[in-house]
């Protein structure tokens, strides 16, 4: 496959669809990737993702949360009970929303540019 033959693999890993068509479902649960395009026939096996996508938004988003954390610790000295309400839902909701574009993102990647992992064993 050409890279012609697909779309743009950031706008179609944000709306969560086929890299090639840019119709089909890319996942059938919240993070399980379905097995093809319904729409193109594209097969998802070949990729991927692994822990990469987690490894980018834990970096990301813990670098951001404890940021905003320390800033509001040096200038407001709040007590640990403000800092468990704001800063816990902000990591994980913004973990479980960021999570899904990211894994879609890197598979449309990994499809677009036909990478795959060969290993050989002795």
């Amino acid at each position: 496959m050409s890279d012609d033959e697909f779309q743009s693999p950031f706008s179609t890993g944000i709306r969560g669809r086929c890299p090639r068509c840019g119709e089909g479902r890319l996942f059938r649960g919240y993070l399980d990737l379905a097995p093809g395009c319904t729409v193109c026939d594209l097969d998802f096996g070949p990729a991927d993702s692994a822990d990469g996508p987690a490894v980018f938004i834990i970096l990301i988003l813990g670098a951001i949360v404890a940021g905003l954390a320390l800033m509001v610790e040096v200038k407001y000295q709040p007590p640990i009970w403000v800092h468990i309400v704001l800063w816990f839902p902000m990591t994980i909701g913004g973990a479980l929303t960021l999570l899904r574009p990211a894994k879609a993102i890197m598979v449309a990647l990994q499809l677009k540019n036909a990478a795959t992992q060969d290993i050989e064993v002795d």
